[in-house]
């Protein structure tokens, strides 16, 4: 069975470093055991940094600059790259969030995992891509186990 690929907004990240108790944080324990591929291009990545790295970020999760690149470099194995061939700009209310829409276009992936669904609910109408909630997106990872 071929492991869906999917795209995890930023917030997602800071979810699920902020709290073991959440679905964010099991969708990343599920994906260093292989249960997704996520998808990550350069400027997203880079987000990913750039946020998990901000002060008021780091009161959260409680990781120093150095922790924040173990994991990221630990997550990375369980990446695959996404190379940007055309910007889709703008398709979004919010400019922080094309990049995140970009790369799920551009990765033709399976889904795009986000909180922010009202932000992306237009353009991922427009563009036919699956946008889900992380708690719905481990459910339906639960249900494929079955």
């Amino acid at each position: 069975m071929t492991k869906l690929r999917v795209v995890l907004d930023t917030n997602v990240l800071v979810a699920g470093l902020s709290s073991s108790l959440g679905a964010s944080y099991q969708l990343l324990l599920r994906c260093r055991n292989s249960e997704f591929r996520l998808l990550a291009s350069i400027p997203l990545w880079l987000e990913y940094e750039a946020v998990l790295k901000r002060n008021e970020i780091q009161q959260m999760h409680g990781l120093s600059h150095k922790k924040v690149y173990v994991f990221l470099n630990n997550l990375a194995l369980f990446c695959d790259p996404v190379t940007l061939h055309y910007l889709w700009r703008p398709q979004l209310t919010d400019p922080n969030d094309e990049m995140v829409f970009e790369t799920t276009l551009n990765a033709r992936a399976d889904a795009l995992v986000t909180f922010n669904v009202n932000d992306f609910e237009l353009a991922a109408k427009r563009f036919a891509v699956n946008l889900i909630q992380p708690r719905v997106f481990l459910e339906q990872l639960k249900e494929m186990e079955k």
